[in-house]
């Protein structure tokens, strides 16, 4: 008999994002399901995370729930973020979302894009 082998997560969220996810959830006027992210062709080094709210869940999303937060993947991103991690890191001079990302094999000088 064949082992079934084992789904490597899409993604997952550390606790400093999913707060921050909640966060931004809870402010903003209109409902959300939570987050979409996704890749765009940009920067340096040619591709570039978007982060947007998901009014509703696209029919070829993939749907990753994380310490209860919902944070769909646009369906031609998952190539490239399999594995990420989302984290929230608060600074002195600068706050935001970063991406540990185990497919990237580089990425631009600035920090802006990535490159597979």
């Amino acid at each position: 008999m064949e082992q079934a082998r084992a789904k490597r997560q899409i993604l997952t969220v550390t606790d400093a994002a999913a707060r921050r996810i909640e966060a931004l959830l809870e402010k903003r006027a209109k409902p959300a399901i939570g987050v979409r992210i996704g890749v765009r062709a940009r920067g340096c080094s040619g591709l570039t995370y978007t982060l947007e709210y998901a009014e509703e869940k696209g029919k070829f999303d993939e749907v990753v729930e994380d310490k209860g937060v919902t944070v769909l993947v646009d369906p031609q991103a998952v190539m490239f973020i399999l594995g990420t991690e989302m984290d929230f890191v608060e600074e002195k001079l600068q706050s935001g979302f970063t991406f540990r990302n185990p497919n990237e094999k580089g990425r631009c000088g600035c920090g802006e894009s990535f490159h597979v």
